[in-house]
């Protein structure tokens, strides 16, 4: 129709943030939406109604049955004018449940705060969010650990400094990466495990209001405190509380994302580094463009995606240390903007980098002509020990042969970084009448795998001992395949 279309172009005037309008998964976006919000607020206090019935205030079972056949009926418009006029949302939304549940109405909240539904949302969230991210950072270890083994002995060229350093192996680099995912999941899960409900505390967390409608009895607030933590799925909350569960615990959460979110921007990094040697590329698409002026690039976007957004999940780890550290006393209100923010768009950067991460893993592309030419390039210069212990084992002079390795060695340098030519120190070894005892070992003391230690057996004991069980709890969730829109 005519109003929709005027309805949809009217969201092209107004700013949309890109995580959720671009980049996000549905259930990620759906886990901090107002639907998700304010149906949860509904039921919540429904939960109320139910524990204060069962602990004999006088509660009816057709204002609960009414508030649970309105529990997603949401007049959206309604609740957005009452907060206008009222300038408090929740009582906005107490109001909007009303109209629809009058006989309910004068139970609706009853004993509690704002924070009743608030904070106990945020945590629903919080722990929802976790729920959505563990699988995910499940698959990527998964797919990142099969390339670990399938190239867990083909040699490469290891690197510190950026300078070519001992060969390492391709397996045993996607350790590394794998390593730190390994500790961020370890990081997710408990973080997730020690989240808590706030329960029913009352205004400043004393449980006052309920100690005086169960007319003092202390027994009885205590059951309804365990009732609607059970019922939200909780299995404990916090005993204590000011007005709000304790800021500290939005670090808690928001740290181990900003820790994840250094982790995935090292090794998509890595992989740009990588991608610019042409050892290793990410997926690229049949008709993907790398470059609207030069048709031949092959960009690594998906790893550049994650990197930037990392960084924004590394910069929000600001917000809720700032945040606790400024809550006065029982509570002050100066969280909640910063809160509607920082909370939401943590959750949702760290989906969209690991939905972007898995699809990178899922399709990496391992060049090992290319890793091969880079080995023979630098070789002969790490070979330069073997060559040594093999001429004092045939009875030359230790010091005579470094001497003459010395020499050789800054020869053939400079044609490599004089003359732009090969590394040709191998050839003059062979020329010199002074290795003549040795040419025949020579091809063995270059073998690239007498290079890479324990590499391969690193592997195989890491995966084994340390990867695969992390991921057993998530074995039914593993197919899952990332198609990514963008």
């Amino acid at each position: 129709s005519e109003q929709g279309g005027n309805i949809a172009a009217d969201e092209f005037t107004k700013y949309r943030s890109p995580l959720v309008s671009r980049y996000a998964s549905k259930e990620m976006a759906f886990n901090f939406s107002d639907r998700k919000k304010f149906t949860t607020w509904r039921r919540l206090w429904i939960y109320l109604a139910k524990a204060e019935k069962s602990l004999g205030l006088p509660i009816t079972d057709a204002q609960i049955l009414e508030m649970e056949s309105h529990a997603d009926n949401i007049d959206f418009a309604m609740a957005a004018e009452e907060e206008r006029k009222l300038r408090h949302d929740v009582m906005a939304h107490v109001h909007t449940f009303a109209h629809c549940c009058p006989t309910a109405a004068p139970i609706i909240h009853l004993g509690a705060t704002s924070c009743y539904v608030g904070d106990n949302t945020d945590l629903i969230m919080l722990r929802d969010g976790f729920d959505i991210l563990l699988p995910k950072l499940a698959r990527v270890i998964d797919r990142l650990a099969n390339f670990a083994e399938k190239y867990a002995d083909l040699p490469t060229l290891g690197f510190t400094h950026y300078q070519p350093a001992q060969l390492t192996t391709v397996g045993k680099r996607a350790c590394l990466w794998l390593q730190d995912l390994a500790m961020d999941m370890r990081n997710l899960q408990r973080a997730r495990d020690d989240l808590r409900f706030r329960g029913v505390k009352g205004t400043t967390g004393t449980q006052a209001s309920f100690l005086q409608l169960f007319q003092g009895e202390h027994e009885k607030v205590e059951q309804l405190d365990n009732m609607v933590t059970e019922m939200a799925g909780f299995k404990k909350a916090y005993l204590v509380t000011g007005q709000t569960y304790s800021r500290k615990v939005d670090i808690d959460c928001l740290s181990n994302l900003a820790s994840l979110g250094a982790t995935v921007h090292k090794i998509c990094t890595d992989i740009r580094l990588l991608a610019n040697l042409k050892e290793i590329e990410e997926p690229f698409e049949k008709e993907q463009i790398g470059s609207s002026a030069m048709p031949y690039k092959r960009n690594p976007m998906r790893a550049e995606r994650c990197c930037s957004l990392a960084r924004h999940l590394v910069a929000l780890m600001a917000d809720p240390l700032q945040t606790a550290s400024v809550q006065w006393l029982e509570r002050t209100l100066d969280d909640s903007a910063n809160r509607r923010i920082s909370l939401p768009e943590s959750f949702l950067t760290a989906d969209i980098i690991l939905s972007t991460l898995q699809n990178i893993t899922e399709g990496l592309v391992v060049y090992p002509k290319v890793i091969e030419r880079h080995i023979r390039h630098e070789l002969p210069f790490m070979a330069t020990e073997n060559i040594i212990m093999a001429m004092v084992k045939a009875g030359g002079n230790r010091q005579d042969c470094h001497e003459k390795i010395r020499v050789l060695s800054q020869e053939a340098a400079a044609v490599v970084k004089q003359e732009g030519g090969d590394n040709d120190l191998l050839a003059r070894v062979q020329r010199d009448p002074y290795f003549a005892p040795i040419l025949g070992q020579l091809d063995a003391l270059l073998d690239p795998k007498t290079f890479i230690g324990r590499a391969p057996q690193q592997v195989t004991r890491f995966l084994s001992e340390e990867v695969r069980p992390l991921l057993e709890p998530y074995k039914a969730k593993m197919d899952v395949k990332i198609e990514l829109e963008l």
